[in-house]
């Protein structure tokens, strides 16, 4: 096992003093929870109050609004999130005072560490779901687990819950390597395509990554793998693996799959035995995968079949997952993250599946990096729509110095129409839904504020 060494398991000990640098955040909060339960003392910031905010205080989490070198005194090691720069001032007056400073990646991969079981989650899409069922496997199992998501599942009313059991489940990005900072003892690889290539060079060393994630599974631990992605058994060839798919080679897979309205219905076989049957109320087949993924995990971990079935049978969906939003002139509204061709591929073809005159579907790019790396993808995905309203890029962490235009996107896809801003795109909505129409929000941006303000029209 390689992991990325940094020091940090000598500080995350009972009676240290942590500053958590951006404490309200989707990952940091959670933390900031589990190390408070762990006996360190806690304390942190964040540019604003909320009620996550809120709820860390009433644990006797001392947390300071805003950032100011001050906020730091006391503490003997810093985690922050990456949204924290190195020209922070409470990282500036770390540096200064030699107090060492870690990301947060590397702070769970050291309190992953206390558990018998992490399950980490990975691929290039498809973790929040899988995370997500996963979940609810083993809360239905009741095994009280620990839960780090990255996003909202509404069974938690948040993205993390903070178990007693011995397990711990998180979903694990390989954006600039983090999951590499982990200690998984079982790892899910649920795909492997070209993202992020504003960081790695190429699908190649994006596939080595992934290898690397895998090959940190101690021996007495399992690797799950898709058996029906080939970037993925390309990465992880001659690793000892636990594969799960549609066909008949894989070790955990679907037998007699069939539609109801777009939902499947199939057999859950492991080992060569039943496993669970399952009826989701999620649709298409990349949820049948998902699930799968989920499924395999909870076998190797001895997790009984009827927790399974109970498990998935009870999910319904994450946030920003095909969300229902409500209805506008009888156009029934969604939202979805999607934002690499392939979740696009799997969102739209399972829309279309539907019962629905038209899917109209309303496209934000994220990053110009990846909108100009997977162009020609984009472009090929989106014409599975009936119509598309195309938004500016939505930049995250970059600045266009490529000189890239979700125009370009428009000028390729029939039909399209391109709507700058997010006032333009819902204001074209209103002009054109209709009944029978299935409008789909799509991106990982801010896009969603789109569907939820027409939805709030009715």
């Amino acid at each position: 096992m390689t992991h990325i060494d940094t020091k940090i398991q000598h500080y995350i000990a009972p009676g240290r003093r942590v500053h958590l640098a951006g404490i309200g955040g989707v990952s940091m909060s959670p933390l900031a929870e589990v190390l408070h339960g762990m006996g360190l003392a806690v304390q942190g910031s964040d540019q604003a109050g909320s009620a996550v905010v809120d709820h860390l205080r009433s644990l006797g989490i001392s947390i300071h609004v805003g950032h100011e070198a001050s906020d730091i005194d006391g503490a003997e090691f810093i985690v922050r999130t990456a949204a924290i720069h190195d020209d922070n001032p409470e990282i500036a007056a770390a540096r200064a005072r030699g107090i060492p400073v870690f990301e947060r990646a590397e702070a769970w991969g050291a309190i992953m560490q206390q558990y018998e079981n992490a399950v980490c989650i990975a691929g290039t899409h498809g973790k929040t779901t899988t995370t997500s069922m996963t979940t609810h496997i083993f809360m239905a199992a009741q095994a009280d687990p620990t839960v780090m998501i990255g996003g909202t599942l509404p069974m938690l009313h948040s993205g993390y819950r903070v178990g007693r059991g011995d397990t711990i489940i998180l979903e694990s990005c390989e954006y600039c390597n983090s999951f590499l900072h982990f200690f998984p003892t079982v790892a899910v690889v649920l795909n492997v395509e070209a993202d992020h290539l504003d960081f790695f060079k190429d699908l190649e060393d994006i596939k080595r990554s992934f290898r690397r994630f895998a090959q940190l599974v101690p021996a007495d631990g399992r690797v799950v793998a898709n058996a029906d992605d080939p970037n993925a058994m390309d990465a992880l060839k001659d690793l000892p693996l636990f594969t799960f798919g549609c066909n008949e080679g894989a070790d955990c897979r679907a037998r007699g799959l069939a539609w109801n309205h777009g939902r499947p219905d199939f057999d859950v076989v492991a080992d060569g035995k039943l496993y669970a049957h399952l009826s989701l109320q999620v649709a298409g087949l990349h949820n049948v995968y998902n699930a799968l993924a989920a499924a395999a995990a909870a076998y190797v971990l001895g997790i009984p079949g009827e927790a399974v079935k109970a498990g998935l049978e009870a999910f319904s969906g994450a946030g920003r997952r095909f969300e229902y939003k409500g209805e506008y002139r009888g156009a029934r509204v969604y939202d979805d993250y999607a934002h690499h061709p392939s979740e696009l591929h799997a969102l739209l073809e399972m829309a279309k599946s539907l019962d629905y005159q038209r899917v109209v579907c309303v496209f934000q790019p994220h990053t110009y990096t990846r909108t100009k790396a997977l162009f020609d993808d984009f472009v090929r995905e989106l014409k599975i729509a009936d119509l598309v309203v195309l938004t500016d890029i939505y930049a995250a962490r970059e600045k266009n110095t490529i000189g890239i235009s979700s125009r370009d996107l428009a000028e390729l896809i029939p039909g399209s129409l391109y709507c700058p801003s997010l006032s333009e795109a819902a204001e074209k909505l209103r002009e054109i839904a209709r009944e029978g129409d299935l409008i789909l929000t799509v991106g990982a941006g801010d896009i969603y504020t789109v569907g939820e303000a027409l939805a709030a029209q009715g």
